[in-house]
């Protein structure tokens, strides 16, 4: 029983907290963002569930996803991460992390990462009417330029489907089914 809420979460006390505090919520501050994309990045290929129950591992380890920070690790940061059983140890995605820290700099000196992400919906959540999850993309053609310009920037592991799913945590997107009690709460949240 989901009380009405989207079917993805299920029961589990965490992921109900997460989907009913967290997704879809409307997100502005640029370290957040980065976090979110950094942490879906580590999930392709994985379940959410896995990567939120790891969620404070990552924190600790990566120093709070600080991208100033994370931009400067070198090969030992990445060996002690790789040895670290919390996160997800993935040394592709990990040299990404910092990477991504780096393009993220960049597109710091030159405004902020939150409007870069933002205008690809114009400033403003989508407001989706998906009846049930089988309706929702996995992509959108937001999600694929979006995920083109992040990799232009010198991302990577933010394919249109990773972008998607953060375009929906983040809010960019409202894709909280009809019916489900949220969908209503997040549609008001706007800047």
């Amino acid at each position: 029983m989901t009380d009405g809420r989207c079917e993805w979460c299920g029961t589990d006390p965490l992921y109900v907290a997460y989907h009913d505090a967290e997704w879809g919520v409307p997100e502005y501050d640029d370290r957040a963002l980065f976090e979110k994309l950094m942490l879906d990045g580590f999930q392709a290929g994985l379940a959410w569930i896995t990567i939120l129950r790891k969620r404070d591992n990552f924190r600790a380890a990566f120093d709070g996803f600080d991208p100033s920070v994370v931009a400067r690790y070198g090969e030992k940061d990445v060996a002690r991460l790789l040895s670290d059983a919390g996160i997800v140890r993935h040394r592709g995605k990990i040299e990404a992390t910092i990477g991504n820290a780096q393009a993220w700099l960049t597109i710091m000196d030159g405004g902020s990462f939150s409007d870069f992400l933002w205008q690809h919906v114009d400033g403003e959540p989508r407001q989706n009417a998906f009846r049930s999850m089988a309706e929702v993309p996995a992509q959108t053609p937001e999600s694929v330029a979006l995920s083109k310009a992040l990799k232009k920037a010198g991302f990577r592991f933010c394919g249109p489907t990773i972008v998607y799913a953060v375009m929906q945590a983040c809010g960019l997107v409202n894709d909280h089914i009809v019916g489900c009690p949220r969908r209503e709460a997040v549609k008001g949240m706007l800047r």
